[in-house]
C-alpha cells in the first residue's frame, strides 16, 4: 500500500469521525512539509548527472567510515580531522544558505560561494592532516605559523556555517558565546586557535571522535536494516497486536514508534517512517489531528532512548561517563519502557473518553502468520544486541558485522520473493533479473542514507567540540564546579 496515495473516498471507522483531513498527502506534499520545519531535509535539488555523482560521493564515505574503523591504523588527529573535512564537502554540497533557497527548486545549481567555503573549509581540515607532526610539536601554539593560523580560523568558521545550515542557529549562537568569552577571558587568538582547532581538546575532541567511531557504523547499520523492510514489518507487527483495541491505530503508533526506535536514534526519521501510515490511521479513527500528531510526535522522540540503538547522546555518555555502550544501553531499557507505557496509557485514556474503536480483525494482518514470514528480518537487530551483550568484539566491530547480516538478510528476502512468484519461463528470469538489481539498489541506496543521515551528527559533534575546548582552556568548567559546591 501507497503512503502517499490519495484516499478522499474511503469511509471512517466511526460513523461520526469526520475524514476532511485524514487521507494521507502526496509525496510532494510530505517533502514540501519537511523542507519547511525539519532544516534536514531542506537540501538541493539534483538530477540525470550530477546526482548519481554526489550519491556516488555519499557512497565513498561511507565505505570510508567502514575502511577508517576496521582497517586504516590512522592517527586519532588525522582520523577526525579528515572526516571533518568530507563533512564539509558534502554539507556546502547539499545544503542551501537558507531554507528559500532550497523551495526555488533550482536543479543542479550550487552556487559558487558555496563551493569556495566546501573547499576553503575542507582544505583547513586536510592542511591539518598533511601537517600533523609540525602542529603536534608546536607548544602552545607558539610555532604555529601564519598559514597554520588562517587555516584554524577559516576551519572554524567554515564549520560553524555548516553547523547553521544543517542543524539550526541555537548550538552555533552558544559555541560562538564560548569563542568571545574566551577573547574576554584575554587568551590569545593564536592560543584559541591551537587550542580548538589543532588539539583533541576541541573541535576534533571527544564528541568527533564518538561520532567518526561510533556513531556513523550505527547509523550505517540503521539505513542496512532499514533497507530490509524491518519498518514496515514493525509496523505490522503492531497492527496484528493492538490495531483491533480501542484507538487501536494510535497505540499502533506508540508500538511501532518504539519498535522503530530500536533500530534508529533520530527522532525526525521515526516519525516519518511511521507517522506517515499511523497519523491517517488515528484521524480516521476519530482523534482529532492535533492529538494524533502529538501522540507521533511524542512517541517517535522516545526513540532516542530506546536501545539498541540510541540517539548521538548515547555514544557521547558512554565516552564521557567510561562505560561500554552495551551498559549505557541496557541501563537505558527501563527508562524507555516506562516512557512509553505512559504514553500508551495516555492514548488508551483518550480513546475511552471518546469512545473510539479499533479496526476490524479482518482488516489486521494475522500475528502468528506474519511472525513465521517475516519474523527473520529481525535477526540482525538480535545479532547486534548478542554481540553487544557478550562483548564479542567492539562496538563498532559488531555494528558492521550487523550491518554485513542486515545485508545477507535483505538478500534473503529477496530470494524468498523469487521462490514464491507464481512466474514460469522467460517471465521467472526477468523477474529475478530484475529483482536481483533491485538488491544492489537497496545496498546503494542505504549507504548513501547512511552518509546523509551523518552530516547534521557530525556537524553537531564537531560544533559541541568547541564548547568543550573553551570550557577546559578558560577553566570556566573548575570554577562551574566550585560555585555548585559552594551553591551545594
Amino acid at each position: 500500500m501507497s503512503i502517499f496515495k490519495k484516499k478522499d473516498n474511503e469511509e471512517t471507522l466511526r460513523p461520526d469521525a469526520v475524514n476532511d483531513d485524514a487521507s494521507v498527502g502526496t509525496a510532494e506534499d510530505v517533502q514540501s512539509i519537511m523542507e519547511k520545519y525539519d532544516r534536514e531535509s531542506n537540501v538541493r535539488v539534483f538530477s540525470g548527472v550530477p546526482e548519481k555523482i554526489i550519491h556516488i560521493f555519499l557512497l565513498c564515505f561511507s565505505l570510508y567510515a567502514v575502511y577508517m574503523n576496521l582497517f586504516a591504523n590512522w592517527g586519532e588527529r588525522e582520523r577526525r580531522a579528515s572526516f571533518i573535512a568530507l563533512l564539509l564537502i558534502m554539507a556546502f554540497t547539499l545544503y542551501p544558505f537558507a531554507k528559500h533557497n532550497g523551495r526555488r527548486k533550482r536543479v543542479n545549481y550550487i552556487p559558487w560561494y558555496d563551493c569556495v567555503l566546501g573547499i576553503a573549509g575542507a582544505f583547513s581540515y586536510f592542511w591539518f592532516v598533511a601537517n600533523v607532526q609540525h602542529i603536534v610539536n608546536a607548544a602552545s601554539g607558539s610555532e604555529l605559523n601564519t598559514i597554520d593560523i588562517a587555516c584554524g580560523v577559516v576551519g572554524i568558521i567554515v564549520l560553524l556555517e555548516a553547523t547553521r545550515r544543517v542543524t539550526g542557529a541555537p548550538i552555533v549562537i552558544v559555541a560562538s558565546c564560548f569563542i568571545v568569552f574566551s577573547f574576554v577571558s584575554g587568551i590569545s587568538l593564536r592560543r584559541i586557535v591551537y587550542q580548538l582547532f589543532y588539539t583533541l581538546n576541541g573541535v576534533h575532541g571527544t564528541p568527533i571522535g564518538v561520532c567518526s567511531t561510533f556513531i556513523v557504523l550505527f547509523i550505517l547499520f540503521g539505513a542496512l536494516l532499514e533497507s530490509t523492510g524491518v519498518s514496515d514489518f514493525f509496523i505490522n507487527m503492531a497492527n496484528a497486536l493492538v490495531g483491533h483495541t480501542s484507538g487501536g491505530p494510535a497505540k499502533v503508533a506508540v508500538i511501532s514508534s518504539a519498535l522503530c526506535g530500536m533500530v534508529s536514534g533520530s527522532s525526525v526519521a521515526n516519525t516519518v517512517t511511521t507517522g506517515s501510515v499511523t497519523i491517517p490511521m488515528m484521524k480516521k479513527t476519530g482523534y482529532r489531528g492535533e492529538f494524533a500528531g502529538a501522540v507521533e510526535a511524542a512517541a517517535s522522540t522516545g526513540g532516542q532512548i530506546m536501545p539498541p540503538i540510541m540517539g548521538a547522546a548515547a555514544f557521547l555518555m558512554s565516552e564521557f561517563v567510561g562505560l561500554p555502550y552495551p551498559q549505557i544501553a541496557l541501563k537505558a531499557v527501563l527508562p524507555a519502557v516506562l516512557y512509553f507505557a505512559g504514553i500508551f496509557m495516555m492514548v488508551h485514556l483518550e480513546a475511552r473518553k471518546l469512545g473510539l474503536t479499533g479496526i476490524p480483525r479482518e482488516n489486521l494482518p494475522k500475528f502468528g502468520r506474519l511472525f513465521l514470514t517475516e519474523g527473520y528480518l529481525v535477526i540482525p537487530l538480535v545479532f547486534l544486541v548478542f554481540t553487544l551483550a557478550i562483548s564479542w568484539r567492539s562496538t563498532a566491530t559488531c555494528a558492521m558485522y550487523a550491518g554485513g547480516v542486515a545485508v545477507v538478510i535483505g538478500i534473503v528476502r529477496h530470494v524468498i520473493s523469487w521462490l514464491r512468484t507464481d512466474k514460469s519461463g522467460a517471465e521467472r528470469s526477468a523477474y529475478i533479473s530484475a529483482d536481483s538489481k533491485k538488491i544492489v539498489s537497496e545496498i546503494y541506496n542505504a549507504l548513501v542514507a547512511g552518509a546523509r543521515n551523518t552530516i547534521s551528527v557530525g556537524l553537531a559533534c564537531a560544533t559541541a567540540g568547541i564548547i568543550a575546548g573553551v570550557v577546559t582552556m578558560t577553566g570556566l568548567g573548575q570554577d562551574l564546579v566550585n560555585i555548585i559546591h559552594g551553591i551545594a
